[in-house]
């Protein structure tokens, strides 16, 4: 998939089996700024995000092959993918349906049908609250739990560059602009980095090169 070409153009991955929801969604929210990567279902979702890391995911709940929470449990397994914001889209709006989806993972339970512009202000509330929380977390505030790494870790020139954009709370596409390598060439440095390290993710890595001064 190609990445924005503006380093503050967030993708949304947009996931729904109903063909007419996607394309009416797909050009508001490019209308709004935003750059809208699609699939029909989870199955194929997971397929994009081997690809791609977009900045926050759209995804209905009932949906063949694949269903949102099927997806959405994948996406919260996959230390890559755990911190990406998850809107869920649904017909059903019972209290229970809604707790089930927060429960699985989702940070946002929307009731179909709704209008465009309440989707767009949760997409945006959503963005700045996870980026409030990077940052949050890059503090290593004293309430946090502590970043328990091995002090024999050896990072390479480009991983520590890497860790460094990483820190500041940058996408791994964005990274992969300013490198100018492909994103998969950053997603396998972010990886070997975890490992390494022994981090779950890059929450906890971004705090462990900022509390082990790093970036």
């Amino acid at each position: 998939m190609k990445d924005g070409n503006s380093g503050d153009q967030k993708t949304l991955l947009l996931i729904d089996d109903d063909p007419n929801l996607i394309l009416l969604v797909k050009d508001y929210l490019e209308f709004r700024g935003y750059q809208v990567v699609t699939a029909e279902n989870g199955r194929e979702a997971l397929e994009v995000l081997q690809e791609t890391a977009p900045d926050m995911i759209i995804c209905d709940v009932m949906m063949p092959e694949m269903d949102g929470y099927t997806f959405v449990e994948h996406v919260r397994s996959n230390a890559e993918t755990e911190w990406i914001p998850v809107l869920f889209l649904s017909a059903k709006g019972q209290s229970q349906d809604r707790v089930k989806g927060l429960s699985t993972g989702a940070d946002v339970y929307m009731v179909k049908p709704f209008e465009p512009e309440e989707l767009v202000a949760q997409v945006e509330s959503s963005l700045k609250q996870a980026s409030r929380l990077i940052r949050q977390q890059n503090k290593g505030t004293g309430s946090a739990p502590a970043i328990n790494v091995p002090f024999d870790v050896d990072l390479t020139p480009t991983e520590l560059k890497v860790v460094q954009f990483v820190a500041r709370g940058m996408a791994n596409r964005e990274i992969a602009e300013e490198l100018r390598v492909s994103q998969r060439t950053i997603e396998s440095h972010v990886s070997n980095m975890l490992g390494k390290t022994g981090l779950h993710n890059r929450t906890e890595l971004a705090r462990w090169a900022i509390e082990n001064q790093k970036a």
